[in-house]
């Protein structure tokens, strides 16, 4: 949540990578929270398998679609300020809660937790865009607002769905 940490960080080969490892490791920690709770609802390894790829595919499809929002956003309040490129890294870093996902099997408290790294990542994306965009915070928080409720929501039907799954197959 460091604001100069967003404004200084290079826009290099390295930068990228790790911004892309780390919201891989937030896909592989939401994963991992998944299957053991799909385990505990003995799904067949087959299901087992998709919903977990589902679930993965989510997590990492929500970062894309969230940066591209943003992006979309951002170059109608400021043309040729920010690329779409450019807002993957500070993204990226910003996904850092979702690596404790996987705290998400705790029973009773999986939802809650998860919330609150959502709205965490929300938070931290919230200063990267701000620093990103050079604009003010609330401007930052309407432009991040437009596609977080798109991804919870998505990433809520992708529970559903694998629950589903284990119960009827």
């Amino acid at each position: 949540m460091d604001a100069n940490f967003y404004e200084n960080a290079p826009i290099t080969p390295a930068t990228t990578q790790i911004a892309r490892t780390i919201v891989i490791l937030a896909a592989l920690s939401h994963v991992l929270g998944s299957f053991v709770i799909l385990l505990i609802n003995l799904a067949k390894p087959s299901i087992l398998v998709l919903a977990l790829l589902i679930d993965g595919l989510s997590i990492i499809g929500g970062y894309y679609f969230w940066t591209f929002t943003i992006s979309k956003i951002g170059q109608w309040l400021k043309p040729n300020h920010v690329t779409y490129r450019d807002l993957l890294i500070p993204i990226g870093f910003a996904y850092a809660p979702q690596v404790l996902n996987f705290l998400t099997l705790i029973p009773l408290l999986g939802r809650p937790i998860e919330l609150i790294l959502a709205v965490w990542s929300l938070l931290a994306v919230i200063v990267a865009v701000r620093q990103g965009l050079d604009i003010k915070t609330r401007w930052a928080a309407s432009i991040c607002l437009v596609g977080w409720p798109i991804i919870q929501i998505a990433i809520g039907f992708v529970q559903v769905l694998e629950q589903n799954l284990v119960t009827h197959f």
